[in-house]
């Protein structure tokens, strides 16, 4: 090779890269986005639609934006760690007031994403070696996270061989045998994603009680809280794990409960044993975050803070939050009626246990190519079906459509 052609070559090193795969589940969003057929259904990406099939913005939401519009003087970067009167509010949320604040350390980060991947470079670099321990099934993104941030990714069982109900002998068994002191362990705080399924209060004791004996980090999925069972109610597993764990990192979005999808508000809070570790945390996560996107965005932030600081958005907000958890439940309700009246079709009652936006179906992927070549429903290949996607009005055709494919 002449030193012309080498140095082509070495300027063309782009050329060489492969085309990654689409995202499991963002492509079958783009996919649905591109299907010209008017009868369709996107029952794949975790966003809560109303019934006109719109991603509505919350009453609260833009009350708090015109308050802020008037109000704001400044575009000025904001500290490392966020906005205080957002983290004071996020902390309030999350722990009320069962873990005394200075031991509690709060980051505002872009979206809940964000904060695992902080949570997953905080682990990598201070608490080396760890490895996380993550349900399988988890959220597609979670392994991906913590892999890029350098941890080690174990796997522990989780949903029955029914892949309806939760196999809670198994998970202890996992963590009992394979766990050693020092590794962390993520936990959804509720609303199981992909599958909905929850332990129940007696079993989060139990975990909790294993956590603590056996030395390992609680690391804590939180995306959400209030869609579940309530604002507290939901918030009782990360509160029961606290009760036996003096450490522990909970990683919270508010995308979902505030319909704050494309402002990105998350937050990744710490809490440790004593005072002086919680500072000493939070002066490295500072440095992850400094290396990483610098700082976070004011305006979702600005919001929530904006929201939770005003009795009367407050009420507003905690009313719009209800109404969109009990109209999931009253899909959830619909959906396995009318798949009673689908003759030959499986018993679909166990969605009635199961919380949040999130459902194992129990659709083959076969099935669920079917459902969208044929009858343009989309769903993740695992059979995962986002419940606040469907709709009042065309139940009767989805569960026709399902019917058919089964």
């Amino acid at each position: 090779m002449t030193a012309s052609e080498s140095a082509t070559a070495a300027a063309h090193r782009f050329d060489s890269i492969a085309m990654a795969a689409p995202d499991a589940i963002l492509g079958i969003g783009e996919a649905f986005a591109a299907d010209p057929r008017s009868e369709k259904m996107n029952l794949s990406v975790g966003v809560y639609k109303d019934a006109a099939g719109t991603t509505p913005i919350m009453q609260c939401v833009k009350a708090a934006e015109q308050k802020i519009l008037e109000s704001e003087t400044t575009k000025s970067y904001l500290p490392i760690d966020g906005l205080p009167d957002y983290r004071n509010a996020v902390r309030e949320m999350l722990l009320g007031d069962q873990v005394p604040a200075d031991r509690v350390a709060v980051l505002q980060t872009p979206g809940g994403t964000g904060a695992l991947r902080v949570a997953a470079e905080f682990l990598a670099t201070q608490c080396s070696p760890t490895r996380v321990f993550v349900p399988n099934p988890t959220w597609a993104n979670h392994t991906a996270i913590m892999r890029a941030a350098g941890l080690p990714v174990e796997t522990y069982r989780y949903l029955g061989s029914d892949r309806h109900s939760l196999d809670f002998q198994a998970m202890v068994d996992d963590l009992t045998e394979n766990t050693r002191p020092g590794d962390a362990v993520l936990l959804h705080a509720c609303c199981h994603n992909p599958t909905g399924v929850d332990p129940t209060t007696d079993q989060w004791q139990e975990i909790a009680k294993l956590l603590a004996s056996r030395g390992l980090i609680p690391l804590l999925d939180f995306a959400y809280q209030g869609f579940g069972d309530g604002l507290e109610e939901d918030a009782a597993g990360l509160r029961t794990v606290l009760q036996h764990c003096d450490e522990a990192i909970a990683c919270s979005s508010y995308s979902k409960n505030f319909g704050l999808y494309s402002e990105r508000v998350g937050a990744a809070t710490l809490i440790a044993a004593t005072p002086s570790a919680t500072a000493a945390s939070l002066s490295q996560l500072k440095i992850v975050v400094r290396a990483n996107y610098s700082n976070p965005p004011r305006h979702g932030g600005a919001i929530v803070a904006t929201v939770l600081a005003d009795p009367e958005l407050t009420k507003i907000w905690k009313t719009e939050l209800e109404g969109k958890r009990l109209r999931i439940k009253q899909l959830r309700e619909q959906f396995v009626a009318g798949m009673k009246q689908q003759p030959g079709a499986p018993d679909f009652s166990f969605l009635l246990q199961q919380k949040g936006m999130f459902s194992f179906s129990g659709l083959s992927a076969m099935q669920v190519d079917e459902l969208r070549t044929k009858h343009g429903v989309y769903v993740v290949g695992s059979g995962r079906i986002n419940v606040a996607g469907m709709n009042e009005e065309k139940m009767d055709w989805l569960c026709q459509a399902v019917a058919d494919v089964m």
